[in-house]
């Protein structure tokens, strides 16, 4: 099987050899019987294992093409158990634009025990290669970002860390391997939070880390299972019938994101449009060599300042005014107040006037009529 819809649907999914039924139970066990003292049939714990949750892990590895695929309850819990890999005074160099949560974890929570942190336009490999330091362990890149939709080069940036030896991590959520697939292009490990795009639904929340380093799969798995935050079996299910349905649905993102592109390119009310399906986009070049398309957000900035996007997000009807992305509605933010506010202050605040669309799959002319009523 190699189609990745092929594998989306049938990997970790074969029919149950007991009832043939098609889709992987929901095994509701908190601890499993053992047949004697110590002689485990398959696990002796439900936060260690669980047959739904195998059945995720061996998917979505299996489509990010890593021989290691750890699921976790959020994606800022795979994130936190990424971390504790490091020690104090080990040092990470992150993107200048990255998702506020991952900012907030680096800096307020990992910061206080001792790990730093440097934030670096990834595009300018001698700014990457001018922060590193001795005790660097990480390179973190979001490609594309969120919110900007920076896109930089993977294998470049791979080629740099490894140089100094230095793992690249690099977050998939956007993108999701249906788009790209960062271990194949150099990345160590691959960072996703499920919640979004694997999901589709908005209806679970989850998180997940893969990579083909044994050392460091053995230490993630010692974490999930030390720590505990494990999703739930329901949870991995839902998760699971998302990634049959990957493909399909990226496909409509990306269509509806090209249309809605195109609206707003020729808006006079718009300043900006992000989309690295621009070809004056900086990053255009870099993803038409490691993407398949150019993703389902979008974000642009808006004539009139604050007041006039928090207007434009406050109108839509079609569009839903909510944090996230990657549902199969269609959601609109301002990231400065909403998911990046803990950003404010920093190198990585985004501009007040930035509206950020996750493009659902509803009908085209519906979403870009939305907007246009909403722009005025």
């Amino acid at each position: 099987m190699s189609g990745f819809n092929t594998r989306a649907i049938h990997e970790g999914s074969e029919p149950d050899p007991v009832t043939g039924a098609v889709n992987p139970p929901v095994y509701l066990t908190s601890t499993y019987a053992q047949d004697g003292v110590g002689v485990v049939r398959f696990s002796d714990y439900g936060r260690v294992d669980n047959p739904t949750r195998s059945a995720l892990e061996t998917c979505l590895s299996g489509l990010e093409e890593a021989r290691h695929g750890v699921a976790f309850a959020s994606g800022l819990a795979a994130e936190d158990a990424l971390l504790r890999t490091l020690s104090p005074g080990d040092h990470v160099i992150l993107g200048n634009d990255a998702y506020g949560g991952t900012y907030r974890l680096l800096t307020r929570v990992f910061g206080g025990w001792g790990l730093r942190v440097s934030c670096v336009d990834l595009a300018d490999l001698e700014a990457v290669r001018s922060a590193i330091e001795p005790t660097t362990r990480f390179v973190w890149v979001e490609t594309p970002s969120n919110p900007l939709l920076k896109v930089v080069s993977i294998a470049a940036l791979a080629t740099l860390a490894h140089g100094h030896g230095v793992r690249l991590v690099a977050d998939n959520t956007f993108a999701t391997p249906f788009l790209q697939r960062p271990l194949v292009l150099g990345a160590d490990v691959v960072v996703h939070s499920t919640t979004k795009y694997v999901g589709g639904h908005s209806d679970v929340i989850g998180g997940f880390v893969a990579t083909n380093d044994d050392e460091l799969a053995t230490a993630l798995r010692f974490h999930q299972y030390a720590i505990g935050a494990v999703p739930g079996p329901l949870d991995c299910y839902l998760l699971v019938r998302g990634l049959k349905t990957l493909g399909v649905r990226m496909e409509r993102h990306c269509a509806n994101a090209r249309a809605v592109v195109d609206f707003l390119s020729g808006h006079s009310r718009v300043e900006r449009v992000y989309y690295p399906g621009l070809a004056e986009h900086p990053g255009h070049e870099v993803a038409l060599t490691q993407m398949d398309d150019f993703g389902g957000m979008v974000s642009f900035t808006v004539v009139g300042g604050a007041g006039a996007a928090r207007q434009v997000c406050e109108s839509t009807k079609v569009f839903t005014l909510a944090e996230s992305l990657g549902g199969v509605e269609s959601l609109i933010e301002l990231p400065a107040v909403m998911t990046h506010a803990s950003t404010a202050g920093s190198t990585l605040e985004p501009p007040d006037n930035l509206i950020r669309l996750s493009v659902g799959i509803e009908d085209a002319q519906d979403i870009i009529a939305d907007l246009d009523a909403a722009l005025g």
